[in-house]
């Protein structure tokens, strides 16, 4: 009794089918209709009637084993297996069959098979890979199906492509994946032998001689010596010879192999081919034979034809008597001497000298001590100098000279190198300022204010008026930048012409630019810090200096010197005011310049500065923040934590300082510089303190009074300005000068 066709009562093969796809079986082929999907299934991927499909690669049925894919599970996995083929030779007459050994790799991710011949020294075959990676097909009738894991097993035949493979054996690897594959493993066969490489193996071992040669072991020669060249400087005497002269040679003398090599040394202008090598790198014989050996001639081993059949082939043997060895002695190290000659092929050479190299290398191993050289030819003659004509006035003194140097004029080269060390880097303005006025009659030119600027690059000078107000004469530049010759020298003449340097100015000199003298006044912080740092290069700075022309002063003077110091401080303080000594010193006339004198009480000043409130300082810092209306922290703490590579949190103030000026802080370099300092830890600062501190933002500070913000203002004159000396420590001074009155000031004026 069938059931009703109800939902639920009757059974549809449809349920739980996702695929309803139809394969496509036609298709065009060269313009021509044709069936092409004989062997696709039909709709929904399930066989036609009738219809068989090839297995693909795994030879698992689906849904048995792990879910990850074959190529992911097996990847890298090989089963390797050793065979061997026979087949017949149709070559010489001792060699009817021959035995090929291989190895047979199977992959396991694809079912790929590989066949691999391992190559075999003079065996004139074709070896190496005999089949090449790809699924193999099983021998017909079942062609169309493949060989998998379970068609593997030893001591058994395979056919591969109408060659029978003898499986023998199996790594450790493949004989434990068949086993837990449950494949039963055939005991390991061996391999048979092949009969002509048994016959060279035979012959190998009668070719011995009865005793063996003498050992020459040069590669411990080769690894202690490899690299290193004796190396004599030689002359070739050939002036017998028509139109011969003497010739100079280098020779070369490897330590590593024990060759020499000799190259000829071709002087300018001396009508000789540049040859490459006199001799080429050879051992060298000491006796020069008459003629040349034929190639061949000369071996270091003889071989002795035994016998010649037609049936069993040529037979050779090693010479083991050595009858036609010949003996030849060659140079060695110890043969090479300064002094001694050296036979080339009949040609004498003499050895004159040698480098360092060679001398140290005869010091250690021989002792020789004497390396005397040896006079050839006489000293060269003194060359005439070369007058150089005076300059006729057109261009620069040094453009002219350029062009009597040789044909091609060039341009004079400047002193790159001095430049790259003494332009502008960062703060570093490698300028010297000077402040300066006319040396005149004029009571108009005598007001004016000049600023003296000298470029340590390349020693030019530049001088600039100040403009004043109600004074009549417009300022600006005076002049232009560029080299300015010293005054009194005459315009054409051969000597090169004296310019001013850096060691010409300091204050209290007196320079004439273009005719115009100036009187140095003062200079600015840099240039006396710049000066007293270089004080190797500028005398006029040396502290040492200026002591010793006090220590030098007659007695009398040092009398008067230590007298005034004492009665000027009556309360004996150890202080006394910079004007005090200067008076002092102008009046004895100890050879001190105004700049010696300025260098000495700035060595010998009181710096009392206040110690600034940090408060205070973040609270003008916000003041001027806020005023800029500057707000750009994010970014700024952005470019700190980017620059801090190990994530530490702090960084150097040169670093800090520059992000700041990378972020156009608005602050004033004095604060800038101070709230840096405030900061700092050993030369580190914690960026996000310091951003937090000046973020008026997010930490608001209380306002400020004017009166503060002015001690910090852009134009304060903290850092630039001009120098001002006001309280000496002569106590310090006279201990420098009086060792015996340092501590007792009122000592100092008994004498």
């Amino acid at each position: 009794m069938s059931l009703p066709f109800l939902p639920g009562s009757s059974t549809n093969r449809n349920l739980g089918k996702e695929r309803f796809h139809k394969s496509q079986h036609f298709d065009y082929s060269n313009g021509v209709p044709m069936l092409v999907g004989s062997e696709k299934p039909g709709i929904g991927g399930e066989l036609l009637v009738g219809q068989k499909i090839k297995p693909k690669y795994s030879v698992y049925p689906k849904g048995q084993g792990s879910d990850v894919a074959s190529w992911v599970a097996f990847d890298k996995q090989v089963l390797c297996f050793e065979a061997f083929c026979e087949e017949a030779a149709h070559g010489p007459q001792e060699e009817m069959t021959r035995i090929r050994k291989c190895k047979i790799y199977f992959y396991l991710e694809d079912d790929t098979i590989q066949v691999v011949e391992p190559h075999l020294k003079n065996s004139a075959l074709l070896q190496g890979t005999l089949i090449r990676r790809h699924r193999i097909p099983l021998p017909p009738p079942d062609d169309e199906q493949f060989y998998n894991v379970f068609h593997f097993n030893l001591n058994q035949q395979m056919v591969l492509y109408s060659r029978t493979f003898t499986v023998t054996s199996c790594d450790s690897f493949t004989r434990n994946f068949l086993t837990k594959l449950g494949v039963i493993l055939n005991e390991p066969a061996t391999v048979p032998d092949d009969p002509y490489s048994k016959l060279r193996e035979q012959i190998q071992k009668n070719m011995n001689p009865l005793r063996p040669y003498e050992r020459r072991d040069t590669l411990k020669q080769f690894l202690d010596h490899d690299g290193q060249v004796l190396r004599f400087y030689c002359v070739w005497d050939d002036t017998e010879s028509v139109f011969g002269d003497p010739q100079e040679l280098t020779l070369h003398y490897f330590l590593a192999d024990d060759t020499i090599e000799i190259r000829a040394v071709a002087a300018p202008n001396s009508g000789r081919d540049a040859t490459s090598k006199f001799l080429r790198r050879c051992k060298l014989p000491k006796n020069g034979p008459a003629q040349l050996k034929l190639p061949g001639q000369s071996t270091d081993r003889t071989m002795l034809n035994v016998f010649d059949s037609k049936s069993q082939g040529k037979r050779f043997i090693l010479d083991s008597i050595k009858p036609g060895a010949v003996h030849e002695e060659f140079y060695k190290d110890c043969d090479l001497t300064v002094g001694g000659e050296v036979n080339v092929f009949g040609r004498r050479v003499l050895i004159a000298d040698c480098d360092d190299f060679t001398k140290d290398y005869y010091r250690s191993k021989y002792g020789i001590e004497d390396f005397t050289p040896i006079q050839l030819k006489a000293p060269a003659a003194p060359k005439p100098p070369r007058l150089v004509p005076p300059y006729n006035g057109f261009g620069s003194e040094e453009d002219s000279l350029s062009s009597c140097r040789g044909l091609l004029p060039k341009p004079p080269q400047k002193d790159f190198r001095k430049f790259m060390e003494k332009d502008r880097y960062g703060l570093d303005s490698n300028v010297l300022s000077f402040h300066a006025k006319m040396v005149t009659t004029d009571p108009v030119d005598s007001e004016r204010v000049f600023i003296i600027s000298f470029y340590l690059c390349d020693d030019s000078i530049t001088v600039f008026e100040p403009p004043q107000r109600n004074s009549g004469v417009l300022g600006g530049r005076f002049l232009e930048r560029g080299r300015v010759k010293k005054p009194g020298q005459e315009l054409f003449k051969s000597e090169r012409s004296q310019y001013f340097e850096a060691q010409d100015l300091y204050v209290g000199a007196t320079i004439c630019l273009n005719n115009q003298n100036f009187l140095l006044l003062d200079a600015d912080e840099y240039t006396f810090s710049y000066m007293e740092q270089h004080a190797e290069e500028f005398p006029k700075a040396n502290v040492g200096n200026i002591l010793s022309k006090l220590r030098s002063a007659p007695e009398e003077k040092q009398s008067e010197m230590r007298k005034f110091l004492t009665l000027s401080d009556p309360g004996n303080t150890g202080i006394i005011p910079y004007e005090s000594l200067r008076g002092l010193l102008m009046n004895l006339d100890c050879g001190l310049s105004e700049h010696e004198l300025l260098v000495l009480g700035r060595s010998l000043c009181e710096h009392e500065q206040p110690e600034a409130d940090v408060g205070l300082m973040l609270a003008v810092a916000q003041d001027f923040l806020r005023k800029k209306n500057f707000d750009a922290f994010p970014d700024m703490t952005r470019a700190l934590m980017h620059r801090d590579r190990y994530k530490t949190g702090r960084l150097s103030t040169k670093e800090t300082r520059t992000i700041c000026k990378g972020s156009r802080l608005p602050v004033p370099e004095s604060l800038l510089g101070g709230l840096l300092s405030k900061f700092a830890d050993e030369d580190e600062i914690d960026y996000h303190a310091f951003v937090a501190g000046i973020n008026w933002l997010e930490n608001p500070a209380p306002p400020v009074r004017p009166d503060d913000t002015l001690k910090f203002d852009v134009n304060t004159r903290s850092d630039n300005s001009w120098s001002s000396v006001k309280n000496i420590n002569y106590s310090a001074l006279l201990g420098e000068i009086f060792p015996s009155s340092v501590g007792d000031p009122a000592a100092a004026a008994s004498t």
